[in-house]
């Protein structure tokens, strides 16, 4: 289901919240903010991300994942600042409760953090892209290591951590069942499920029913090697299921 996106300049013009996004894509940062304001009930709008526009730039930055501006304070464009912005605006229900708020946000860290899952997986694509095998198109694999200051050092290394990280959640949620809890973290929903559910889009895109996205798009996301394939535990998919059936908006809104 596709956003109808404002102009940077209407954007620029008007209050509440507005939120720079990637179209056409579930890009996880973005389907993880997208997800946290429809969970509180906060209403925004939507603007395309657009590297060429210099006033997009000059507003919100220059940035590749999402970006929330709630009327005229500073844009927020890091997954906390985001989550924190929308815990202060709508504070319940809580997806950073002050009880478990280290725990949300060392899964936030290791999932969407500098050198988290997402991070690695985007690497691992980039290297995959420029060394002939399935990831990333080289174009975009070229625009993408310039802009991520990818080394070769990093791209070799990147599919251990990926694996590394996606046996650490799966075992994570392997103990939480046990535990008889569906969630990262209690017995409740935090802001950690949506980021892990959110993340699983560049390792298994949701059904095209639910996730519309070009072909090409979806075979990218979906180009897995052996070690990354063995290390995405069915758990993860399943909390990931779960969490969009339950909390998150369907169809996708991109």
């Amino acid at each position: 289901m596709p956003f109808e996106y404002i102009s940077t300049q209407d954007a620029i013009h008007n209050s509440g919240m507005r939120m720079v996004v990637v179209s056409g894509v579930p890009s996880p940062w973005g389907e993880a903010a997208k997800g946290i304001f429809h969970i509180k009930g906060i209403e925004w709008q939507a603007v395309r991300l657009a590297y060429d526009d210099p006033a997009q730039t000059k507003w919100a930055g220059e940035q590749s994942g999402p970006v929330a501006i709630y009327n005229d304070e500073k844009p927020r464009s890091g997954w906390q600042d985001i989550l924190e912005l929308a815990e202060r605006l709508v504070p319940s229900p809580c997806l950073l409760p002050e009880s478990h708020r280290d725990a949300v946000l060392s899964f936030g860290n290791a999932i969407f953090g500098m050198k988290g899952l997402g991070w690695w997986r985007r690497t691992q694509q980039i290297h995959a892209g420029l060394t002939g095998q399935a990831g990333f198109p080289v174009q975009i694999a070229q625009f993408l290591a310039m802009k991520y200051q990818y080394t070769e050092e990093l791209g070799v290394a990147a599919t251990d951590e990926v694996v590394r990280l996606l046996e650490k959640l799966g075992a994570h949620l392997k103990e939480q069942k046990a535990a008889g809890s569906q969630y990262y973290i209690g017995s409740s929903i935090t802001a950690a499920d949506i980021y892990s559910a959110c993340c699983m889009a560049i390792f298994a895109p949701l059904p095209q029913e639910h996730c519309a996205i070009h072909p090409k798009s979806r075979a990218m996301f979906e180009a897995l090697d052996d070690k990354t394939r063995a290390a995405l535990d069915p758990i993860l998919l399943e909390h990931r299921d779960y969490i969009y059936d339950q909390y998150l908006e369907l169809p996708l809104a991109l």
